[in-house]
């Protein structure tokens, strides 16, 4: 379930930021901005169904699922292919955030 919610929190906030890029970046209609609006929301609702006992912890370990969301929207939607680089500091943020997560569990 954890990492559903994440995975599906981490595209409702691009989603829903990219709405707001859109409007004041390239120059879209303000009407980009209903179903960020509405994108946002289900992102700040599906991070409640995490199985952690502190909110901070819940959001700090999916904040390596936002990087790697990001990392595959800047490849599919945006088509900028990811270098090395990207890879990379997405797999340690991932580490880092299966670190927070689950390392109080294994201990």
């Amino acid at each position: 379930m954890t990492a559903l919610a994440y995975v599906g929190a981490a595209l409702a906030e691009i989603a829903g930021c990219f709405s707001f890029w859109a409007w004041l970046r390239l120059d879209k209609s303000p009407w980009y901005l209903v179903p960020g609006m509405v994108s946002l929301a289900l992102f700040a609702y599906l991070l409640t169904l995490v199985d952690s006992e502190a909110a901070g912890r819940a959001y700090a370990a999916y904040g390596g699922v936002y990087i790697a969301a990001s990392i595959i929207w800047l490849w599919l939607v945006e088509g900028a292919r990811p270098d090395r680089w990207d890879i990379g500091g997405t797999a340690i943020c991932l580490i880092g955030a299966a670190i927070i997560l689950y390392g109080r569990r294994l201990a």
